[in-house]
C-alpha cells in the first residue's frame, strides 16, 4: 500500500492589492505518494510557486493543512520549519542560490556540515564525482556555467539524501542542450535515491516525465 508522504487539503492562499484581495489558491488539495513524482503546470502568475513554497513550508496558507512526513507544517513556527525542512527536503531552484564565495565543494558541503553530518566534504566530493563535476570541486560559481552551477545545485540538493525534493523551474535559465543533461541526471539522482518529487514547471515535455500532471489555473488544482 502506497503511502503519502505529502498531503495538502483545502490549501487558500490570498494577497491584497490595490483592487482588493487576490485569491491565489482556492481550495488545493494534492497527495504525493513516497518515491512519486508530480508536476504542476501553469501559466506565469497562477501562484505554482507559491504552492510549492507551501508545500515545503516555506510560507504558510491561510487555511487549510499540509503534512510532510506526517508532521502538520501549520503548527510550526519559523525556526521548526525549517529545522523540519533540513531534515527531509531538498531543493532545486531557477536561480542557483550558489554562495559566491564558497566553491562548488564547499557549496554542497555546507548543508551537510549545517546537519552535523559526520564527514561533509568527502560526501560532497561523492556526489559532484556522481555528476561528473569533481574536477570543478575547487571552483567558484562565477568560474562555473550556467549549466555546471545548476548541476552543483542537484548535488547540494541530493546529499543531504532528502525523502522529497522540490524543484522550482530547474531548468529555466538553461539552454535547450544544457537543460537536456540537467533533466537527465535530475530524474536519474530520483529514480536512485527513490525519494519523492515535486516539480513545478511550464514544460509540457518535462511534466510528461513525472508519474502524475496537474494544472494550477483560477487557484483550483486539477489533475490531467
Amino acid at each position: 500500500m502506497k503511502q503519502a508522504i505529502l498531503q495538502a487539503q483545502d490549501v487558500h492562499r490570498n494577497i491584497e492589492t490595490p483592487e482588493g484581495q487576490l485569491h491565489i489558491l482556492n481550495g488545493v488539495d494534492l497527495a504525493v505518494d513516497s518515491r512519486q513524482s508530480v508536476a504542476i503546470l501553469g501559466e506565469s502568475g497562477s501562484g505554482k510557486s507559491t504552492l510549492l513554497g507551501l508545500l515545503a513550508g516555506l510560507d504558510l496558507p491561510q487555511m487549510g493543512s499540509i503534512k510532510l512526513n506526517n508532521q502538520e507544517l501549520t503548527t510550526m513556527d519559523e525556526d521548526q520549519r525549517a529545522q523540519f525542512r533540513a531534515s527531509c527536503a531538498g531543493f532545486v531552484f531557477q536561480s542557483f542560490y550558489l554562495m559566491e564565495d564558497l566553491t562548488a565543494l564547499e557549496n554542497v558541503a555546507l548543508p551537510l556540515e549545517l546537519f552535523g553530518h559526520k564527514e561533509p566534504r568527502k560526501t560532497a566530493r561523492h556526489w559532484l564525482d556522481v555528476l561528473g563535476l569533481v574536477t570543478r570541486s575547487h571552483h567558484y560559481p562565477k568560474q562555473l556555467s550556467g549549466g555546471e552551477q545548476q548541476r552543483v545545485a542537484l548535488c547540494r540538493a541530493f546529499a543531504v539524501q532528502p525523502s522529497i525534493l522540490f524543484a522550482d523551474e530547474p531548468t529555466a535559465n538553461l539552454d535547450q542542450r544544457t537543460a537536456q543533461l540537467v533533466i537527465k541526471q535530475l530524474f536519474d539522482l530520483h529514480h536512485e535515491s527513490h525519494n519523492a518529487m515535486v516539480l513545478v514547471t511550464h514544460d509540457d515535455k518535462l511534466a510528461q516525465l513525472c508519474d502524475a500532471t496537474y494544472v494550477l489555473s483560477g487557484g483550483v488544482l486539477r489533475e490531467i
